[in-house]
């Protein structure tokens, strides 16, 4: 019998699941907001993808706000192609649960959706979000271009600042370029939707993101 699996460490590389050449699920429309969750969508909308533990509260928090055209659930940042949820809790994929939205920028800027992601949960915990624990629960923003990685990094510089002073330790959220983004299965999609009492362990720290992201990534 070998050792137990260690779920708050990704898997040596080579070593995740081999998952599976097809999709797991067919997409279909959004059960609030009533638009597509798969693409194509109406021209001059765009992507956002952000990781902040269990996503079935971090997908309402972002349906919630005005501009967002549609969200989904899912998987990505790991390297098991088409992975279960099962496998992605067994912390052999590598893969981080996440919520992708839509949104048109001219209704909601990317620097708003930024702030909810930076308030909505504690970024300082690593592989954890809360009583979740395990590599699916990291802190990720994963960036559609040039722009958005920008203003990332300059939010997280500004927020470790304003977490500092208030007694929180370093962010321990990963900024990559937007990896593959896997569809969860559809049970997991606007969860708290159809199920009002479910669980949801979103929490943020209490300190308040900074305004004049754009500004700062600029500079």
């Amino acid at each position: 019998m070998g050792w137990p699996f260690d779920k708050t460490r990704l898997p040596a590389a080579g070593g995740a699941l081999p998952g599976r050449d097809e999709p797991i699920v067919e997409p279909g429309r959004h059960a609030v907001l009533g638009n597509p969750m798969a693409p194509p969508f109406p021209e001059k909308l765009d992507l956002a993808l952000f990781g902040l533990g269990c996503f079935w509260g971090a997908e309402r928090l972002f349906w919630q706000i005005p501009g967002v055209w549609t969200t989904a659930v899912g998987y990505a940042a790991g390297e098991t192609p088409n992975p279960t949820y099962e496998e992605v809790c067994s912390g052999r994929t590598g893969h981080n649960e996440v919520v992708r939205m839509v949104f048109d920028p001219q209704a909601v800027p990317f620097e708003t959706l930024l702030s909810a992601f930076w308030e909505g949960h504690d970024p300082t915990q690593g592989m954890r979000q809360g009583n979740d624990l395990g590599t699916q629960y990291r802190s990720g923003i994963y960036t559609y271009g040039e722009r958005q990685r920008r203003l990332a990094e300059a939010g997280r510089d500004a927020y470790q600042r304003a977490l500092s002073e208030a007694g929180h330790g370093a962010i321990t959220t990963e900024i990559l370029p937007a990896p593959q983004f896997y569809f969860a299965e559809a049970y997991h999609q606007q969860y708290l939707a159809k199920n009002p009492g479910g669980y949801c362990g979103l929490g943020g720290t209490g300190v308040g993101c900074p305004t004049g992201l754009g500004e700062l990534s600029s500079s």
